[in-house]
């Protein structure tokens, strides 16, 4: 290659010499001297914090992202927020968008949860390899399908996750596969949603089932299932509520918390040892309601000033 062309393109120059660990001298030139042999890096899976929290006796707190952008995330992460759940059920998320936030998430050591779209197993796959914490199932109706999740979601000897390891979750295959399989059942974890009669009147079933973490009741769809949709706190639903809450702890399964009331130490004590604290297009509304509200006067600052 003539010495101009090794200007312009230094790196097609460098990648075959690299690549094949052959030395190259000052001139440029490869030698054919015997080298020590590469070293290996072992690098190993990022913990979770929201387990980590748990395990420690706190409640982790998530926030909700509707609005899937990094930046978003980031301000979560500098809110103090444990975790955030991205949506790939009502939200037309793309996967690289997924990727940025679980990597803007990771700066603040903020676990990404991704309430995936049910289908095919690759819905599941993926998030756990761009390296998202946690898995949310929607709809999970009977021991059959929560069993199917575990088999899906979690390695050997849990289940029968298809495997890769060249992603983010396994640094690039720089994880041993031993360390590998052992870290992601530890420290990824799954929470299925129970948001149907159905599901409630088999949940000690559904609690029953090896290998995943959480039970999250959906006051939401449940309410709207018995006609009326958004009362929360209605009887039926509230008597719902507790028939999870009851079959978590005769399972020693954790309970994930999204509308129920109280402060954290009573959310504690019936078992939420991680909840849902807001979002943000409820906090966006809200902070963009009071600028167009009737302001009284006040002092000339800058836009950024609260």
């Amino acid at each position: 290659m003539a010495q101009s062309e090794m200007c312009r393109w230094p790196w097609a120059y460098l990648t075959v010499p690299l690549l094949l660990n052959f030395p190259i001298s000052a001139e440029g030139k490869t030698s054919n001297a015997p080298q020590q042999p590469l070293q290996t890096t072992h690098h190993t899976m990022r913990p979770s914090r929201a387990l980590r929290e748990i395990r420690e006796g706190q409640q982790a707190r998530c926030l909700k992202i509707n609005i899937t952008n990094p930046d978003v995330v980031e301000l979560a992460g500098l809110a103090g927020a444990s975790a955030v759940w991205l949506c790939n059920e009502h939200i037309p998320n793309d996967w690289t968008m997924i990727t940025h936030c679980v990597r803007a998430a990771k700066v603040h050591d903020m676990d990404v949860i991704v309430r995936v779209s049910k289908g095919a197993y690759s819905e599941y796959v993926k998030p756990l390899e761009a390296d998202a914490a946690g898995l949310m199932i929607p709809h999970v109706t009977s021991a059959e399908e929560a069993r199917h999740v575990v088999e899906m979601c979690r390695c050997h000897p849990l289940g029968k996750r298809p495997l890769d390891g060249g992603n983010a979750d396994g640094a690039y295959c720089q994880i041993p596969m031993a360390d590998y399989l052992e870290a992601s059942n530890r420290e990824k974890y799954l929470i299925l949603q129970i948001e149907s009669p159905e599901a409630v009147e088999v949940i000690d079933e559904i609690a029953a089932v090896p290998g995943y973490d959480f039970l999250l009741f959906g006051p939401g769809d449940f309410s709207h299932r018995l006609g009326i949709a958004g009362d929360i706190n209605h009887p039926a639903v509230l008597k719902a509520r507790k028939r999870v809450e009851d079959a978590a702890h005769r399972h020693d399964k954790y309970l994930f918390n999204v509308g129920a009331g109280g402060t954290p130490a009573d959310q504690m004590a019936r078992g939420y040892v991680f909840s849902c604290v807001g979002s943000d297009v409820i906090s966006l509304g809200k902070a963009f309601r009071e600028c167009f509200a009737t302001p009284a006067p006040v002092a000339a600052k800058s836009i950024y000033q609260s």
